[in-house]
């Protein structure tokens, strides 16, 4: 049986550096013990945003800036506002001045690379009669990787100077012709590392021929954690993020009411997925859950806690919510016509529509002639599939709504009263239920509310369900 765990590190705790050797990667191992680990990182919080562009405001980063095709000047100011960003990082990082070098001639090799494809690729793009737009995903890519190779180079110099035995495992592989599949590149990797006297540190990016980012948009780094736990036969998979997997947002409902959830399934982590929370991304999960991998959730600022653990076959032993969370900004797309009631197809167009279009389905609900999908998804995709299924069906009546769903999650919901008990604690607090979705598996109660009212509804939801609920089997306990 395999000893080994794969561990993945996100960008706020590679960030928070002393802490994340402090109560992670070192945490107080010494020699055997600090083997049997593959550790897969992701860059460091804000380098993808300053790559490609960011994450929530949209603000362009090199990636962005060379496809506005500005000119020279705004993608390298970019680019060069990315080797500033990479050497700051080390400086704050490096006690030994030789590995700073070495970390930094690595940045400076990789950005100048970087850089001249790119001139390369502009030089074309000027002549005019060179179409550069399929390259550009390929640029994506590229640029993507930078991050990753960065953070995971200068974490295993970082833990050479302590007297690790870490190596540095680039799946990057920018500069190869014949681009591998994911798996092949990872097995190609690790076959030849002794995982008994020798620490991974690998690059959550992997340069392969399905294109992650194309694939997996910003969630590549928890594929190739999934993949490489896999793949190797994995004991348990572990991801450190800067906070536990609380019952609720602690900056909503307070830090001294949120609660850690510590035992849930993955039938729960696919309904967080759903809405959009960051605990694992849907494709990750699912490769762990059918290999039979637990995957663990770890506070990386908690060393001594184990986190929440996350298996196949777990069911809480009362029925109960372990998690109160949601969709703040949502759209209700609501496609009415009359001459619906015994005709087929109506739902299949419209899927293809929102496929089409990227629009990511949270739920959907259909009566006799209306049929409503619940996206998260911004106004202006949402009118496009409209426009797009306006021209198909001249005769229905489309429309668009801003809403927001809150939803009460947990491995078994079953409790008889659960969903009066919810909607008394959101009349109590003035919000309107617009719609609710309950499904016959009993793992979560979805409530559609106006945006307005969403934090209001996530206190009291997690008032009722989560906080009353613990005081009331304390009490029994005590009895």
């Amino acid at each position: 049986m395999n000893r080994h765990s794969v561990e993945k590190i996100g960008g706020t705790s590679m960030a928070q550096t002393a802490t994340l050797f402090d109560n992670v990667l070192i945490a107080g191992r010494k020699g055997a013990d600090l083997y049997n680990r593959i550790f897969v990182v992701s860059a460091y919080a804000g380098m993808t945003d300053l790559l490609l562009e960011h994450k929530k405001s949209g603000q362009p980063g090199v990636y962005a800036r060379f496809v506005a095709d500005e000119g020279t000047d705004g993608w390298r100011e970019a680019i060069e506002a990315v080797r500033s960003a990479m050497r700051a990082r080390n400086a704050q990082m490096f006690a030994r001045a030789d590995s700073q070098r070495e970390a930094d001639a690595f940045v400076d090799m990789r950005i100048d690379a970087a850089a001249a494809c790119l001139n390369d690729l502009a030089r074309l793009r000027s002549h005019g009669r060179f179409c550069v737009k399929e390259q550009l995903i390929t640029v994506r890519e590229m640029l993507a990787g930078l991050g990753e190779a960065h953070s995971a180079h200068s974490t295993a110099l970082l833990l050479r100077d302590r007297g690790v035995n870490a190596a540095f495992v680039d799946l990057t592989l920018w500069y190869q012709q014949d681009m591998q599949e994911l798996d092949e590149r990872i097995v190609t990797a690790l076959e030849v590392i002794d995982l008994t006297s020798t620490l991974p540190i690998v690059t959550g990016y992997a340069g392969c021929r399905e294109g992650m980012v194309r694939r997996y948009a910003r969630g590549y780094s928890e594929m190739t954690f999934s993949r490489i736990a896999v793949l190797t036969g994995a004991r348990e998979a572990i991801i450190h993020k800067e906070f536990h997997l609380s019952s609720a947002d602690p900056k909503l409902v307070g830090i001294e009411k949120a609660r850690k959830i510590g035992r849930t399934n993955y039938d729960v982590a696919d309904q967080l997925a759903n809405l959009g929370m960051e605990a694992i991304h849907p494709g990750a999960g699912r490769g762990l859950r059918q290999a039979n991998i637990p995957l663990r959730v770890r506070n990386t600022f908690d060393r001594e806690d184990g986190g929440t653990l996350i298996c196949g076959d777990y069911v809480s032993e009362t029925a109960r919510v372990e998690i109160v969370t949601g969709v703040r900004h949502a759209q209700a797309l609501q496609f009415f016509e009359q001459d619906m009631v015994g005709v087929k197809g109506y739902d299949a167009a419209i899927l293809e529509a929102l496929t089409r279009h990227h629009a990511w389905i949270v739920s959907k609900s259909s009566n006799a002639n209306t049929i409503t999908h619940y996206l998260s998804s911004d106004a202006a995709t949402v009118k496009r599939v409209i426009d797009d299924l306006q021209q198909r069906y001249l005769d229905a009546s489309i429309s668009a709504h801003p809403v927001a769903m809150v939803s009460v999650i947990g491995s078994d919901i079953s409790r008889p009263s659960l969903v009066s008990d919810a909607l008394c604690a959101l009349g109590e607090e003035g919000v309107g239920v617009i719609a609710m979705q309950h499904q016959i598996r009993n793992v979560d109660v979805q409530f559609i509310i106006d945006v307005e009212h969403y934090e209001a509804a996530v206190r009291a939801l997690h008032h009722v369900l989560v906080e009353r609920e613990e005081m009331a089997a304390k009490g029994k306990r005590a009895a």
